[in-house]
């Protein structure tokens, strides 16, 4: 069986799953029963300044009753920071062999910074997470966000921490930025041990329409929150892969926590595969409860199995290599949709959204063969509204098709259309090669019409 232990940063975990520094890591007697269910290591929710937090807190954006993102306004630990210290203290020395880490977010002085690491390290804790990615209720204090969004900031505060702790030092990077890679090259020049993300998206999840209200209210009032779940996981794997593709962060070799909308093992393992070394988790868990860790190891170490992978570590940036720009994609692939048929419920999403959107290459063929004009056909002619047999059936028209994958994506059925990579009778070339040797193809229209004519490309 795959091996799912890990070393992260010299912090070590049965399995890569950790608890993000959030509600589900508020307690002690929380993180307890987590570490019962299996979880291979927790960050505790970020202790500091003292707060108070509001009532409503998260709103939700939904496709109907599912809940595919969370809005949050809370902002840290609003419990005694001695309190904290002390169940820190209590669950490293109940749970050794898994992975405690600690989250902290003071103000932006020395001193401040140097107390804090000292206090975290006398609990026993594995490792020290540095907030700089909150973006609301603490920017104005000189904390969270307002570090992570400039890499002075960043470089200096991690400096501060450095010169005192012990432990491990993740630096845990914000997203609301231009470029992620600056304050991840700020915390490696600082010295800091790795690196995570993502923390959550500034975000207003929704208005009431019957009260004209934001989501969630806050007494008539509302603002900008933290967006975090499903959602937000392709921003989170591109940020990833923006730092395991940057020469300056990749050489140093700073293993990353990666996070953001991790909610099955499928997720966890393609941060895996895009650079990530360890795993953190939180709507789902707090969707779902602590139990879900049961399907993301079992799911994670089959698929391991299956695909030959003995450790997580064998997995760990297997995909990198495959990020590219796109002045590299050649441009002479082909790839075309095909309908099967068979599996093919007349429901003309496809053809929909390739007649009003794409480029009018799928037609709606009638049960006599012939072509059915756009939007002529009515299927209540017949009164036989539901009968698919009355329906026209979609085809797509290979030598149109420029295979954008738009009827791909829109299709309910799986496997009903595929993607098919067919010769294009062209030589490879890329954009840059073209850029290079061809300019005057990609400066002038005529040009670049005469250069298709030529190789025998045709834009319908």
């Amino acid at each position: 069986m795959a091996d799912l232990k890990i070393d992260f940063a010299g912090i070590k975990s049965p399995n890569p799953f950790w608890l993000a520094s959030a509600p589900p890591a508020n307690s002690g007697a929380q993180i307890h029963r987590a570490f019962e269910a299996g979880w291979g290591g927790a960050v505790w929710k970020t202790i500091g300044a003292p707060v108070l937090n509001v009532s409503n807190r998260y709103g939700a954006w939904r496709q109907g009753r599912r809940m595919m993102a969370i809005n949050n306004v809370e902002l840290i630990s609003d419990r005694p920071i001695e309190v904290n210290l002390r169940e820190i203290a209590e669950v490293k020395r109940a749970w050794p062999d898994r992975a405690v880490i600690v989250s902290a977010m003071v103000e932006s002085k020395p001193e401040a910074w140097h107390e804090i690491v000292r206090r975290i390290e006398d609990t026993g804790a594995d490792g020290i997470e540095l907030n700089y990615g909150c973006p609301h209720g603490m920017s104005e204090r000189g904390m969270g966000s307002a570090v992570g969004q400039v890499p002075e900031y960043c470089e200096q505060i991690t400096r501060w921490v450095m010169e005192t702790a012990k432990i491990p030092v993740i630096v845990k990077l914000t997203p609301n930025i231009t470029n992620i890679v600056m304050p991840a090259r700020a915390a490696v020049a600082a010295k800091a041990n790795a690196l995570s993300l993502i923390n959550t998206l500034n975000s207003i999840v929704g208005v009431d329409l019957e009260t004209l209200e934001l989501t969630p209210n806050i007494g008539g009032k509302g603002g900008h929150g933290g967006y975090a779940g499903q959602a937000v996981k392709p921003i989170a794997l591109n940020m990833l892969a923006a730092l395991g593709t940057d020469e300056v962060v990749s050489h140093a070799g700073l293993p990353i926590s990666g996070m953001g909308g991790i909610s099955t093992w499928e997720d966890a393992a393609q941060f895996l595969l895009l650079g990530a070394s360890s795993l953190q988790v939180c709507t789902a868990v707090m969707h779902y409860g602590y139990r879900i860790i049961e399907d993301l190891c079992d799911g994670l170490s089959n698929w391991m199995d299956e695909k030959g992978f003995a450790s997580v570590a064998d997995v760990v940036g297997r995909s990198l290599h495959r990020v590219s720009e796109f002045k590299n994609f050649d441009l002479s692939f082909r790839a075309v949709a095909r309908i099967d048929e068979a599996k093919c419920i007349q429901c003309n999403l496809c053809y929909v959204a390739c007649n009003d959107t794409a480029h009018q290459c799928i037609d709606l063929i009638a049960a006599n063969g012939s072509v059915v004009q756009p939007y002529a056909y009515d299927v209540r002619a017949n009164g036989k509204e539901d009968a698919i047999e009355t329906r026209p059936q979609p085809k797509v028209r290979e030598e149109d098709c420029v295979g954008c994958r738009l009827c791909y994506n829109v299709c309910p059925v799986e496997e009903c259309i595929e993607m098919v990579e067919l010769p294009s009778g062209r030589e490879t070339v890329t954009w840059q090669e073209l850029t290079e040797k061809r300019t005057k193809v990609t400066e002038d229209w005529d040009a670049m019409k005469e250069y298709r004519e030529r190789v025998g490309i045709h834009i319908h």
